[in-house]
């Protein structure tokens, strides 16, 4: 007699279609069956019998009702998860054939963290399209979580930047490509500037351009300020675009954090300085995050293969 795990495969191979993973998909994301329904253009008890088969067929319970709809169970938003990856692939397929026909060489979908977007990204887009000048590529910018779910549901095929911290580790491949430190920074004109071997009580009068509440770097900082007698920036602002960054620190007394490459070009012209002062953190991996056991497209290994050329280069 065939295992659970191979009844349920052999049973939803052969039952499962792909408008049922639409309206679980669907429910997930309204809370409410009717609402899903009406999305897919079907009534409210073919939808509700839809739910039932998939709880029948994979053996377990999808959501629990509440007086505000519908909430999944851990084994709902585990399936609703797997759906929406089923479907992102199904949207890279078609639109790598578009690209094959219209004489592309494949498409990557690549995220970008600060961390890798001024040195490691671009020369890797260099050298891939190198081998594969007509490869569509696009670019993403934002934080780890804002990437790392667009990830994990296979609207991104690959992540680099700064590598996020114990978490993702059961879905994702992490590969560490080089360590980053990260520079205490100001405009050249900040009272700072010229000061050497800084003590953090010299800073503590003057405002912070601060990485957002839900990076490494900034739990880091966070951490280190409450050390610090519990300080408390008189001015915080959070911002991950770099030239909103650097336009203030240029034209305020602010003090800012920033990966080594990244504000490496702006400090040898000028633009920017580095504070003598050494953090007690900061040092952290910078590579690039991808799905594990989920084969890479071809377009999606040769950025893999460009990125790690690129940091052997740039290290």
């Amino acid at each position: 007699m065939p295992s659970g795990h191979a009844r349920i495969v052999d049973r939803v191979t052969t039952r499962l279609k792909l408008k049922q993973l639409r309206l679980l998909v669907a429910v997930g994301k309204h809370g409410n069956i009717q609402y899903a329904a009406r999305e897919l253009n079907v009534s409210q008890p073919s939808a509700t019998k839809m739910i039932q088969d998939l709880e029948l067929d994979f053996e377990v319970k999808l959501f629990e009702r509440t007086n505000r709809g519908v909430v999944p169970t851990p084994f709902g938003e585990t399936l609703i998860r797997h759906g929406k990856l089923i479907f992102a692939q199904i949207s890279n397929a078609a639109q790598e054939l578009d690209d094959i026909n219209e004489g592309s060489s494949g498409r990557v979908v690549i995220g970008t963290l600060l961390a890798a977007s001024s040195h490691l990204l671009p020369l890797a887009i260099e050298m891939v399209l190198e081998d594969r000048p007509r490869l569509a590529i696009k670019v993403v910018e934002g934080t780890n979580e804002v990437l790392m779910p667009e990830l994990r549901s296979g609207e991104i095929d690959l992540v680099a930047g700064r590598l996020p911290t114990h978490r993702y580790r059961e879905e994702l491949t992490q590969e560490k490509l080089f360590d980053e430190p990260i520079l205490v920074v100001a405009g050249p004109q900040h009272p700072l500037a010229v000061r050497k071997a800084l003590t953090f009580d010299a800073m503590r009068e003057f405002g912070w351009i601060l990485p957002p509440v839900e990076t490494t770097l900034r739990r880091q900082l966070d951490q280190f300020f409450l050390r610090q007698d519990q300080y408390h920036p008189p001015f915080a602002l959070e911002s991950v675009s770099y030239l909103t960054n650097r336009s203030l620190l240029r034209s305020r007394d602010y003090i800012g954090l920033m990966p080594a490459h990244v504000a490496a070009q702006d400090i040898a012209s000028g633009l920017l300085v580095q504070l003598d002062l050494m953090l007690p953190f900061g040092n952290g991996p910078v590579g690039v995050s991808y799905r594990r056991n989920v084969q890479l497209s071809p377009a999606g290994e040769a950025m893999l293969q460009a990125l790690r050329r690129a940091a052997a280069r740039i290290f």
